[in-house]
């Protein structure tokens, strides 16, 4: 769980239960009651005013719920336009998590800026990705998710055919065409493959490991220092 879901569940646990012990929500969290003191001090220092103490319990003022989202009109912008950018050019998928991000902050949002969010005038083209290409972008997420090799056939640039297998690392957009990077069996080293091309594309059941010198900060910095080799081997 990440630290902000846990600290977001610490202060709804104790507006619903009220005085409620640091071992009940350590063993609420599945973490140390350690955790959970350090949680509670951080809270109190971002001004969640928290009544009790360690030993004794915690508990929120009657009443106290948590401020509603704020954002800027360059905030409200940025989330707009990210979420029709992956609406435009994600894989089927990421299209409805970018909706249906968008719905979740649209409900919690105070009138006036709700009001904003829906007229911001920025878009995307609707230019979408070909469903071969999209249907293939869900299962490569997969595959970096879970650290799963990947083997697929790739056609370059010249037309030359080949089976790959990688790890996959990354995947990139570049304004028009996505790309999956990562350590290449066949060639040992770094390679980058334009998504169009890949073709039976297959997650494999073997896991691969993290190696130093296998790793995306290897292979961000491989293609930083060599930019030459950003095109596919």
């Amino acid at each position: 769980m990440r630290r902000a879901d846990r600290l977001f569940r610490i202060v709804q646990r104790l507006r619903r239960r009220g005085v409620t012990t640091a071992r009940a929500l350590a063993e609420d969290l599945s973490v140390s009651e350690r955790t959970i003191y350090r949680d509670i001090r951080d809270l109190e220092l971002s001004g969640v005013p928290i009544l009790g103490e360690a030993g004794v319990g915690y508990a929120l003022p009657r009443g106290y719920d948590l401020p509603p989202l704020m954002f800027n009109e360059e905030e409200i912008e940025a989330l707009v336009l990210g979420a029709r950018v992956v609406q435009s050019w994600g894989d089927p998928a990421l299209r409805a998590a970018a909706g249906d991000v968008l719905a979740k902050v649209e409900a919690v949002l105070p009138p006036a800026l709700r009001d904003r969010l829906s007229g911001t005038s920025l878009f995307a083209p609707p230019v979408h990705v070909p469903r071969a290409v999209a249907a293939g972008l869900g299962e490569l997420r997969i595959a970096l998710r879970e650290r799963r090799k990947i083997r697929f056939r790739y056609v370059d640039r010249g037309g030359a055919a080949s089976e790959r297998t990688i790890w996959p690392l990354g995947l990139f957009f570049w304004g028009t065409t996505w790309s999956v990077a990562g350590y290449c069996e066949l060639r040992e080293g770094f390679r980058n493959f334009r998504a169009d091309r890949v073709a039976d594309l297959c997650v494999l059941p073997e896991r691969f490991p993290e190696i130093e010198g296998k790793r995306l900060h290897d292979l961000l910095a491989h293609y930083r220092d060599e930019p030459e080799r950003r095109s596919s081997g």
